[in-house]
């Protein structure tokens, strides 16, 4: 993951000049200095101990003389971007550390500020350090959280629809799914990936939402809704052998309901089709698409 450089160009432009109270500049250069040591320990401690000190100069009242009131503003925006500051000391500490390391900042950031835009970029590896911890059963609970400040994050809705489809919970996956599909593409491209790797995520994310989506809607016997869901996932899983076969084996399943519920014999044998494209590649569904092509192609023969 790529660090932002945001998060050190404060005292480019705030600068020491500033009549700001001592203990904040102390604390701020204590926390840098220990960010550059990648101390992860101190800079837990220094980041919450400057937060503190900043949060209290931004909520010192206004002066009343318009004389004071220029100074003051000065000071409240610099305590502004130190308290970001300590937001990005917390992220870039915890990215660049093992994943225990990982888990108690990003933990400790989610706690001094929900909002932080490093967090929602930091949640795909604070998730995978949680698995890798051992921690994987909180990681639903956080991502609930983190939706509600975060609402279009792709990688939250993508976890979140897979978790509900997982769990059987059928509405929930397909309201998340749905949500999916209509963020997923929304956002520019973040610096430091290729285009290539950038739509390749763009499609994983994309197929993963309509899947989802044309799953849940055969379970509910929707099955036209399905088939539009399902052949929009169909040549985004393109180079993946597994999900491509089990998008192919519920066409074939999808299709065929259709093709009986109208009496369609061309539909039934796209069905089967379908049946046979997925019995050719390497999936869990090969051998039942294999037997499912035939019963479909027999069953095609008995209709007009």
């Amino acid at each position: 993951m790529q660090l932002s450089a945001i998060g050190v160009a404060v005292l480019l432009f705030a600068g020491p000049a500033l009549a700001v109270p001592d203990d904040l500049d102390d604390a701020f250069r204590s926390l840098q200095e220990a960010q550059s040591k990648k101390d992860a320990v101190q800079v837990k401690k220094l980041a919450a101990q400057t937060c503190a000190l900043a949060r209290k100069q931004i909520s010192a009242p206004a002066p009343e003389s318009d004389d004071e009131k220029e100074a003051w503003t000065k000071r409240v925006a610099y305590a502004r971007d130190i308290e970001l500051n300590t937001e990005y000391a917390l992220f870039a500490t915890a990215v660049q550390g093992p994943p225990a390391t990982t888990v108690e900042l990003l933990s400790a950031l989610e706690e001094q500020n929900p909002k932080s835009k490093y967090l929602e970029e930091a949640y795909p590896r604070y998730f995978l350090a949680l698995n890798q911890t051992g921690a994987s059963a909180k990681i639903p609970a956080i991502a609930e959280k983190a939706i509600v400040q975060f609402p279009d994050n792709e990688d939250l809705l993508l976890l979140l629809a897979d978790t509900a489809l997982t769990r059987k919970q059928s509405d929930r996956a397909l309201r998340y799914a749905t949500r999916l599909i209509a963020v997923t593409g929304k956002h520019p491209k973040p610096e430091g990936i290729s285009a290539a790797d950038w739509q390749r995520k763009r499609n994983a994310a994309l197929g993963r939402g309509y899947w989802i989506t044309g799953i849940v809607q055969s379970e509910q016997n929707k099955y036209t809704a399905a088939d539009q869901a399902l052949r929009a996932a169909l040549p985004l899983f393109e180079g993946d052998e597994g999900m491509k076969g089990a998008v192919l084996f519920h066409l074939g399943m999808v299709n065929y309901q259709l093709g009986k519920m109208t009496n369609n014999r061309a539909r039934v044998l796209e069905a089967a089709a379908f049946s046979d494209r997925s019995a050719a590649l390497k999936s869990p569904y090969a051998q039942q698409a294999w037997h499912n092509g035939h019963v479909m192609r027999a069953e095609a023969l008995k209709m007009p």
